[in-house]
């Protein structure tokens, strides 16, 4: 009894190795008939087809072939993944500084007494009458737009 449950569990592990070994070997290098075919021997033949497989088919001298994966295992190895953290990173920290630039002009224009839009031009100088004309002496729009366009893609 005891010989009998043995000597199935050594048929079955066979055919599983042959098998699997006939699976992940490349079709380039079986010898005697092709890959296919022998998956349909070990099938049909379990036990005579995976001897036949690991005497005649399976090529001499080489382990299994491993697979071997084109992109990286893990985000860190990406080279693409790093240059886009690092520009994300960048564009963030630029989103900031441009928002506390902001910020703090506005902080300065109402602290002047005018409005959000208003203060100094870009030569330092002030509007005749010394306040300005709502109109963005500034460049609050291109401001507006700098902001708008520099950050669009981070928020």
């Amino acid at each position: 009894m005891l010989f009998r449950v043995v000597l199935a569990v050594a048929v079955l592990v066979i055919f599983v190795y042959g098998l699997v070994d006939v699976i992940r070997t490349d079709g380039r290098v079986t010898r005697g008939i092709s890959k296919p075919a022998w998956i349909v021997v070990m099938i049909v033949l379990p036990v005579l087809g995976a001897i036949l497989w690991l005497l005649i088919g399976r090529p001499r001298d080489s382990a299994p072939v491993r697979q071997t994966h084109s992109h990286p295992a893990s985000p860190d190895d990406d080279p693409d993944f790093l240059r886009n953290l690092e520009m994300r990173r960048r564009n963030v920290a630029e989103a900031d500084r441009l928002k506390k630039l902001k910020d703090e002009l506005e902080a300065k224009a109402k602290a002047d007494g005018g409005s959000a839009g208003t203060g100094p031009d870009s030569s330092g100088t002030r509007s005749p009458g010394g306040k300005g004309t709502g109109h963005g002496e500034t460049g609050g729009a291109s401001t507006g737009d700098a902001d708008s366009h520099d950050t669009g893609d981070v928020k």
